[in-house]
């Protein structure tokens, strides 16, 4: 049995790209028997950018609102509140004091922000440490991230190895599983899908909100007469995500066909997001207007991870004479 381990930061609302490129493919891992899933809520993370604590409670809320509403069985995974599990802040700190300063240096989640160093922080330098624990604490076998996220999975690797070199067999050395469709998900002005670019739909909105985000996708020029370049255009490459090889195949020859304008390309995405998730937008409402739902199911969760953390934790401890 394979444990895999998934953590979602809790920056914000989880949109499109999120739930193609992370939240359903890790509920497809947790639905196989020999996979043992854990599912996290990052908002311990989510502090290195945002410091109003009613905007992360409201997020993580509305994070954990999406999971399930996706379909999230709790009672097959282990789906808990990063926050919840204290003993990640204790291992840590741990880790950081084995974890060397030109490590974290050369993380690319310091490195983007390092030419004004007034805005960083020492969480966000960290950041990648605190990652590691994440994943060692519950000795996580499979990792699956994005490409951006590599460079984090080899520093955890490497930070469990050299630990493991000091006092053998501590941690499990984590696989990275990287999935090329996670960088292939386009926003509304065609950049990968991302709240930082506030270029991203969040299929979760109300009606007249939702469709206002899809209108605002930019397309070409060209007049409705018109030929289209589907390959070129954002709600294309959007829409084909979404449905079959059929129904993509049908939208080409409307693009390629002329007297097809992008104004009902847009529609058409509209609508699709209403057809196929209007029981997901139905459900992740019911759990966001009862936010004591979700922290029933977030509290289940992290009692179970409790069970897992804790004997990691001592064995940790007891390397290095803490108990």
């Amino acid at each position: 049995m394979a444990r895999v381990l998934t953590g979602t930061q809790s920056s914000g609302r989880q949109h499109l790209g999120n739930i193609l490129g992370a939240i359903k493919p890790a509920i497809e891992l947790s639905k196989d028997p020999s996979n043992e899933s854990f599912l996290f809520i990052a908002d311990l993370h989510a502090l290195t950018t945002i410091k109003d604590g009613k905007l992360i409670a409201e997020n993580t809320h509305a994070t954990a609102s999406a999971w399930l509403a996706m379909g999230l069985d709790t009672d097959k995974t282990v789906f808990y509140r990063q926050s919840d599990v204290t003993e990640v802040c204790e291992l840590s700190w741990i880790l950081n004091c084995f974890t060397p300063y030109p490590m974290l240096e050369n993380a690319h989640s310091f490195k983007d922000k390092s030419a004004n160093l007034a805005d960083v922080n020492a969480g966000l330098f960290t950041y990648p440490v605190l990652m590691a624990s994440d994943i060692l604490l519950y000795d996580a076998q499979i990792v699956p991230v994005g490409k951006d996220q590599k460079q984090h999975i080899e520093m955890t690797r490497d930070i469990a190895g050299a630990f493991n070199h000091r006092f053998p067999d501590t941690f499990v050395i984590p696989d990275a599983r990287i999935q090329e469709s996670i960088m292939t998900i386009p926003g509304t002005d065609g950049r990968k899908m991302s709240k930082s670019y506030n270029n991203y739909i969040d299929i979760f909105l109300p009606d007249k909100e939702l469709r206002k985000k899809v209108m605002s996708i930019i397309t070409g020029s060209q007049s409705l007469e018109e030929p289209k370049d589907p390959d070129t255009c954002n709600v294309f490459k959007i829409y084909s995500l979404l449905v079959s090889e059929e129904e993509t195949l049908a939208l080409r020859n409307l693009y390629l066909g002329g007297n097809f304008g992008f104004g009902t390309a847009k529609q058409m995405l509209f609508d699709k997001i209403l057809s196929l998730f209007a029981v997901e937008r139905e459900v992740f409402n019911h759990y966001f207007e009862h936010p004591e739902l979700v922290d029933a199911e977030l509290k289940k969760g992290a009692e179970k991870a409790k069970k897992v953390a804790q004997p990691i934790l001592t064995k940790v401890r007891k390397c290095l004479g803490l108990n």
